[in-house]
């Protein structure tokens, strides 16, 4: 599939511009191949630079303020040229996107209202820009993939996607802002906590996950909330039981999470797993049940390490 997006004519200069996208679907951490193409009118018309930037819809610091459209990374690819009257020039381009581009789809679905877009911005000399823009449709890494697919498969709802200016204590971030992800709880965990927030931070090797837990009691505003990291690698992605990771990662940040409000009458701890990764050896009894046998987390074995 080809996607273009077609700026207006300048008034004074003539200049068109079309971005073309050979294939508009893509992951973070990879190359998006397109063309962008300049035509002339009926004169000379000198271009200073070209750039392309990822745009989305943020939310602003103060939650206040309304949602604002900004750009989150740019790269240049084309300097000082002219374009002679009546002419066309092309520039192919393959744009690196980076690890913490945020994702948009998911199983094939848009992800709430998440959308990003490709900006072509073209300043023509003296002063005046131009852009023109076109949508890319990010799919999650194989890591991203089999944690939400396991919080779908461990009951949590999304409620909510969106991104958000600032940076993350002690998390190292390329971007300025970062992808939030709300669920509603699943059964399994509700009590101790009522909605979940998840945060990925990517890069080359692996993936931070960050998860935000708060429980909130309606009747007497009470809330409390709490921050736990786990860090997993890309390799051996495919190996893993995705949902016993993120089962020990949520009984790890619920266990903190009731302990930093253990003066609170309603904090509770997860004693055993929420999760049978496997059949059990022997049929079971009846009256007898199923225990849990979801491990815990370690670093990049198929677990994490909760900081």
């Amino acid at each position: 599939m080809r996607l273009t997006g077609v700026a207006r004519e300048s008034g004074w200069t003539g200049l068109s511009v079309s971005t073309t996208l050979t294939n508009p679907s893509t992951r973070p951490g990879l190359r998006l191949p397109g063309r962008v193409t300049l035509a002339a009118g009926p004169d000379d018309v000198p271009i200073r630079h070209v750039r392309l930037g990822l745009v989305a819809t943020a939310e602003s610091d103060d939650p206040r303020s309304p949602r604002r459209l900004v750009q989150y990374h740019q790269v240049p690819i084309g300097g000082r040229f002219v374009v002679p009257a009546g002419r066309r020039r092309a520039i192919d381009f393959a744009l690196p996107l980076p690890w913490e581009t945020p994702v948009t789809i998911f199983g094939g679905v848009p992800l709430m209202s998440m959308r990003t877009g490709l900006r072509t911005e073209v300043s023509v000399d003296p002063e005046l820009d131009q852009g023109a823009m076109v949508p890319v449709f990010v799919h999650p890494l194989p890591t991203q993939q089999h944690i939400l697919a396991a919080l779908d498969t461990l009951g949590f709802l999304i409620r909510q996607a969106a991104l958000s200016h600032g940076r993350l204590p002690g998390v190292e971030q390329a971007l300025p802002v970062h992808q939030r992800l709300g669920y509603w709880v699943g059964p399994l965990y509700a009590g101790p906590i009522t909605e979940l927030e998840v945060i990925f931070v990517a890069n080359s090797a692996g993936l931070e996950v960050v998860l935000w837990l708060d429980r909130r009691l309606s009747l007497t505003g009470i809330s409390h909330q709490s921050i736990s990291r786990f860090r997993i690698w890309h390799t051996g992605a495919d190996e893993r039981d995705w949902v016993a990771v993120v089962d020990g990662w949520l009984r790890a940040a619920i266990n903190r999470h009731a302990a930093a409000a253990s003066h609170a009458d309603w904090s509770a701890k997860i004693t055993e797993s929420a999760h049978v990764s496997r059949h059990p050896d022997e049929p079971v009894a009846p009256g007898y049940g199923l225990g849990g046998t979801a491990g815990g987390g370690g670093i990049g074995g198929g677990g994490g390490d909760g900081t």
